[in-house]
């Protein structure tokens, strides 16, 4: 469970947001993306497109190539003694690359993002068509989306409870903004709020379910408006 301070505007926050699901996409993992602010289906078209292998294979050589040149006139500088010390090796070899790359001026296309089975829960989608709930002794906002992810991950099998139904996956979540008023939570705006503790039960109900299955979260939270 990551937890990311938003700053003033959203920027970085909003960018390693999108890396994170990007990532997800790419790897293959089930995605659920969770929103007050922003419609789910709107933050996945945003999301950079990766960088094809072959791309960064020729980064890749053409920055060996450069730090080749610079390491042989360096060498003809340094005293002789030093020339027979066995080499710290400075840059991971291509077999032990973390990761994948991403051209933030581009979108992933439609049809790698459709690759892969999406989740979504807007909240201005779901409130209107149920009851006010109270389950949890916190705001039905929270409520409510701790419903979903438990469905999710029931249903999807990522706690276990039916390993023979799919190949093993992980299932990456996205939560934006968490926190804010527009999740129903006065936190942030009332000195006397109607639910005080509602965040910090609904986080600790959020790490028991991820504990419990194959499951990695990302959060961005705006704490500049939370005192």
């Amino acid at each position: 469970l990551v937890f990311t301070e938003e700053d003033k505007y959203g920027l970085y926050s909003n960018l390693l947001f999108k890396y994170f699901l990007a990532e997800g996409i790419v790897c293959g993992h089930d995605l659920f993306v969770a929103s007050a602010k922003e419609h789910p289906d709107n933050i996945l078209k945003e999301l950079p497109a990766p960088l094809l292998d072959d791309s960064y294979r020729k980064e890749l050589g053409d920055e060996a190539a450069a730090v080749k040149s610079e390491d042989f006139q360096d060498s003809m500088k340094i005293a002789w003694r030093y020339q027979n010390l066995p080499k710290m090796e400075t840059s991971p070899t291509t077999y032990t690359k973390f990761g994948h790359y991403y051209d933030i001026s581009k979108k992933m296309s439609p049809e790698l993002c459709q690759s892969v089975k999406l989740h979504s829960f807007y909240l201005h989608e779901e409130l209107p068509f149920e009851p006010k709930m109270k389950t949890w002794n916190m705001n039905s906002g929270y409520a409510r989306l701790l419903q979903s992810i438990q469905r999710i991950i029931s249903q999807e099998g990522f706690d276990g409870s039916d390993p023979q139904k799919k190949q093993r996956n992980v299932l990456r979540i996205g939560i934006q903004s968490l926190g804010s008023i527009l999740w129903g939570d006065d936190v942030c705006c009332s000195d006397t709020p109607e639910d005080p503790q509602s965040l910090t039960k609904f986080l600790y109900v959020l790490r028991g379910l991820l504990r419990k299955s194959l499951s990695a979260c990302i959060i961005t939270m705006p704490a500049h408006l939370i005192q």
